[in-house]
Order: C-alpha cells, then sequence, then structure tokens
C-alpha cells in the first residue's frame, strides 16, 4: 500500500473506532464513518468489504495501540508485588480521569453488544486481545515472584473487567482502589 492509501485507511480505522466507541457497533452507520474520516462511501469500500470487517480490522488496530501503551506502562511499572497492583489500577484510575465521559474498555463493550454473534470477526480479536493482556498481566506476576501467575493474572483480570465495569455504572473511581485491595490479598 501506497503511503497516501495508509493514511486513508489509518484516518478510517480511527474514525470507526470512536464512533464504534461512542455509539456501539448496531447503531453506528457506515455513511456516519465515511463523513467522520472525510472520505466517501466508495472509498471506504475500497478498504474494508464491509462494516463487520471494518470492526475487526478497527480492533486489531486498538489491540496494537494498546500492546504499545502496555510496554510503557511495563517500563514504568514497580519491582514488588504490591507496587505492581497498586500502578496497574492506579493506572485505570487515571484512565478514567482523563476521560471526559469513562465508558470503559471498547473491547468488552462490542464483545458484549456482539454476544448473539459468536462468529463475529471482532470477537474473534477481542477475546485473542483480552487473552494477550491476561498472559501480560501473568508475565508481570512472575517476574515479581508471585507462583501460580497465571491463576493469579485470572483472578486479577475478573477484577480489572469488574472495577472497569461497575466505575462505568456507578461513575465512581473508588471501585478502582476496591479491586486493588481485593488483588493485593490474592497475591
Amino acid at each position: 500500500m501506497g503511503r497516501r492509501k495508509d493514511e486513508t485507511r489509518l484516518r478510517i480505522l480511527d474514525a470507526a473506532y470512536e464512533a464504534f466507541w461512542r455509539s456501539g457497533f448496531s447503531r453506528t452507520n457506515l455513511d456516519s464513518i465515511a463523513r467522520r474520516a472525510k472520505v466517501t462511501k466508495r472509498t471506504l469500500y475500497a478498504h474494508f468489504r464491509s462494516k463487520d470487517d471494518l470492526l475487526g480490522d478497527v480492533l486489531e488496530h486498538q489491540a496494537e495501540l494498546t500492546r504499545r501503551r502496555m510496554a510503557e506502562i511495563d517500563a514504568q511499572l514497580p519491582e514488588d508485588r504490591e507496587g505492581v497492583v497498586t500502578s496497574l489500577f492506579a493506572q485505570l484510575a487515571a484512565w478514567q480521569d482523563r476521560q471526559r465521559r469513562f465508558t470503559g474498555s471498547g473491547f468488552t463493550r462490542l464483545a458484549a453488544e456482539l454476544a448473539d454473534m459468536p462468529g463475529h470477526p471482532a470477537r474473534a480479536v477481542a477475546a485473542r486481545h483480552k487473552l494477550w493482556v491476561e498472559r501480560w498481566y501473568a508475565q508481570r506476576l512472575r517476574r515479581v515472584g508471585v507462583r501460580q501467575a497465571e491463576r493469579k493474572a485470572r483472578q486479577i483480570m475478573l477484577l480489572i473487567e469488574g472495577s472497569m465495569s461497575l466505575a462505568v455504572i456507578h461513575g465512581d473511581r473508588d471501585y478502582f482502589a476496591a479491586a486493588a485491595e481485593a488483588a493485593k490479598r490474592l497475591l
């Protein structure tokens, strides 16, 4: 792909992510994505076969961005168990604080919206991404000497997902602190 074509594709992916994240999959249409990306619908279809494929590619792109962010987070993590857990949940709370309207994980929200469509390409991307994150947590826990790191990472993943969901429902960032406290007890 040429540079200009790559830039157009990226602009469409960014516009689509914003639209899907804000409005959900079913309430977003390709016309609004094309307008937001400042392309024609024909150009959009030149890059993506369907709305379903576009959502799958959007999530793949976001997963890659998340992996980059996680590398930055990793560089800042303390080298002790309690510090790792405190830092992870503090960063979640800070993420909520930076959002104008916190809506949690786009991966989780979109997968839930598509729950009745198990073969949807975006569901597969979301599942792979969440598994990658869980394994990332396990690696960090192993690095600070946590036994049964995979099991503990799964439990922490539940606390993270739950705290994000409840922070959205109640608009209360204290769920992150409660989840961090529970995670520390696990370790």
